[in-house]
């Protein structure tokens, strides 16, 4: 099962990457687990200075931005 975790305040593209990173796993019929972190202090414990942010598996995937679908799919396989 693959851990992922949307890193952000939960702000518009927070929850964009979190809804597209979704799509992604269920499109490749992965067995996920999703979690938000909003605390700033666990953020910067994953040596993120912008977010959104994926992290899949324990490593920082995505940082900064929304990566598109294809992108998205490239990062969870």
């Amino acid at each position: 099962m693959k851990k992922l975790q949307i890193l952000g305040s939960g702000c518009p593209k927070c929850k964009l990457l979190a809804e597209q990173a979704e799509k992604a796993a269920k499109a490749m019929g992965l067995e996920y687990e999703l979690e938000k972190v909003t605390d700033i202090e666990k953020i910067m414990a994953f040596g993120v200075m912008s977010t959104p942010a994926l992290v899949v598996d324990g490593k920082i995937k995505s940082s900064g931005r929304v990566p598109s679908a294809d992108e998205l799919k490239a990062m969870l396989s």
